[in-house]
């Protein structure tokens, strides 16, 4: 018999359906990966199980019998965790034993304390409040806090997803241990199909809504313990990892269905036109294979303790309309250099020359979108591109200005949401408003810097179709900062990995040999993407904890 069984299960909040007819089986002991995309109910869907709250039709049972309301059999961890401020690791974990141990002696319930922050790795950190600790060791305490009510049912939703690679990939591995241990029933919300590869028995979508359903199941027999290189090898992950992905893609093609978008006015933007003089010495001078140089560059900042080398001696050429990806672990500098590039960020010392002339304050003729878009959240999606295309398109005409806008929007699949207020927008649809808004200014340099990093995997893959549609177009020459190994590997010309900081430098440069233009179907089927991958992900593990490769 299940442990956890949905019959039925339908939600809605007013008139919107959120999930409909959902039926699950869970067995006791499985690791179940629900995979799901923003505005999929996936939250509704945990809140369910936990007995947060209640279904409109339909029944859900624990061993049988109804749930009625929380309890202490099923552990809740959420993407945002919820600590105590006040308390320190001990303390907040303290909460969850003295609540389900209060007949328990002291020296047991400390040593099952003791126990559980063991689990989670931060027996170093007891003593620190939630303040002083990173995104990913609170998190790590959210995981103690539910692993300490010792439920029958872990319940995981996307509780890695704001994390960076290296952190999450370390909880990947304290999840998978600790399930594998105690042999608990977890249910995991993931958007990453590879996170749900490395750690499921069983892989169910979750179809978006309104009205969301389940998708078919995806049985995963990979053998355990599985290691993230290894698998790279395996021919049954390479045909699970596409067959999901093959289904996840198809979910979402109703989306970009039907979009029309009309020319782009033939006018030049004033970052492309020069001064007659400069276009004579630019003609002499430039060179195409050195269009963006980086030339022995470093960021020094001081500290108490003296000067701390950030970036230590970059050095790279660009060719005109290259596109490289700059890839590495969170603190390794990547960003750093990206707003070096952009003059928002001083050099300390060395150089970056783009088409003949050398960066030193920010412009134009570089457009810049980051992981979070700054818009201004008064005004429409047109009024906050409009700002900058009035100011590099001066001679157009009105019209023929307001068509660059509108063009380059509805490139990005927002044709029908021009007139909508920022504050409107989803964060999906924010991220396609600065995309679109980077493209209209035709700049000579795009700058990205994680532009995906907070999005769902279905609009990451979308956006990153749309990314590269548009950019073949354009050809701008564009450099993109990533953590994520495909989306690299997808966009780029060259992968640059740069070791870990401080002394960050380039460790690596990866051609990428594979025909334009690109889709994530074509990736995964082209013969050499596994061993560019395993590459990269070999790369991040040699400099996991440093700017020297590990022995051996």
């Amino acid at each position: 018999m299940a442990i956890l069984e949905l019959s039925g299960v339908s939600k809605s909040y007013g008139p919107t359906s959120v999930l409909k007819h959902i039926d699950l089986a869970i067995e006791d002991g499985e690791f179940i990966a629900i995979v799901g995309f923003s505005g999929s109910g996936k939250t509704t869907l945990v809140s369910l199980m936990a007995g947060l709250t209640t279904p409109d039709h339909g029944t859900i049972t624990l061993r049988g019998k109804p749930v009625t309301g929380p309890g202490a059999d099923r552990g809740v961890v959420f993407q945002s965790y919820s600590l105590m401020p006040w308390l320190t690791v001990e303390g907040n974990v303290a909460l969850a034993v003295d609540a389900t141990m209060k007949g328990a002696s002291k020296a047991e319930r400390a040593e099952a304390l003791k126990k559980y922050i063991a689990m989670v790795g931060l027996s170093h950190a007891v003593d620190r409040r939630p303040a002083e600790l990173s995104g990913g060791m609170r998190q790590r305490v959210a995981v103690a806090r539910a692993l300490a009510m010792r439920p029958e049912i872990l319940l995981l939703d996307e509780p890695l997803s704001a994390l960076d690679a290296l952190t999450r990939a370390k909880l990947q591995d304290e999840i998978e241990a600790i399930w594998s241990g105690d042999k608990k029933t977890v249910v995991l919300i993931t958007n990453d199909v590879d996170e749900a590869l490395l750690l499921a028995d069983r892989i169910i979508p979750l179809n978006p809504g309104p009205g969301a359903t389940l998708g078919p199941a995806f049985k995963v027999t990979l053998p355990r313990p599985r290691d993230r290189a290894a698998i790279n090898h395996d021919p049954e992950f390479k045909r699970l990892r596409a067959e999901i992905t093959e289904y996840l893609m198809g979910v979402g093609l109703e989306r970009s269905a039907g979009l029309e978008t009309r020319d782009l006015p033939n006018v030049t933007p004033i970052t492309q036109m020069p001064p007659k003089v400069y276009q004579q010495a630019a003609a002499q001078v430039n060179n195409p294979d050195r269009y963006l140089e980086f030339s022995q560059l470093k960021k020094i900042y001081p500290t108490p303790k003296g000067p701390l080398t950030v970036v230590d001696g970059f050095d790279l050429k660009m060719a005109k309309g290259e596109f490289i990806s700059l890839i590495g672990h969170s603190g390794c500098g990547k960003s750093t250099v990206l707003t070096m590039t952009a003059g928002l960020t001083e050099v300390s010392e060395g150089g970056i020359i783009l088409d003949g002339r050398e960066v030193s304050v920010a412009g134009p003729d570089r457009a810049v979108v980051f992981q979070a878009p700054s818009l201004f959240p008064w005004l429409t999606a047109i009024q906050n591109v409009a700002l900058g295309v009035d100011r590099v398109y001066p001679h157009a005409s009105t019209a023929e200005r307001f068509d660059i806008v509108a063009y380059y929007l509805e490139r990005v699949g927002l044709g029908d949401a021009m007139n909508k207020k920022a504050s409107e927008l989803s964060n999906g649809m924010k991220q396609r408003v600065g995309i679109a808004r980077a493209f209209a200014l035709s700049p000579k340099l795009l700058l990205l810097d994680e532009p995906f990093g907070m999005l769902d995997s279905l609009t990451r893959w979308e956006l990153q179709e749309v990314l590269m549609e548009v950019w073949a177009r354009t050809q701008v020459t564009a450099v993109c900062v990533t953590h994520d190994v495909d989306e690299a590997i997808l966009l780029a010309d060259r992968v640059v990995m740069m070791t870990n900081g401080p002394n960050a430098r380039i460790g690596k440069v990866l051609d990428i040999d594979i025909p334009r233009p690109r889709t994530r179907r074509a990736l995964l089927e082209h013969p050499r993407y596994y061993e560019y991958r395993e590459q990269v992900l070999s790369f991040l593990d040699e400099y996991e904890h440093g700017a020297h490769a590990k022995a051996g």
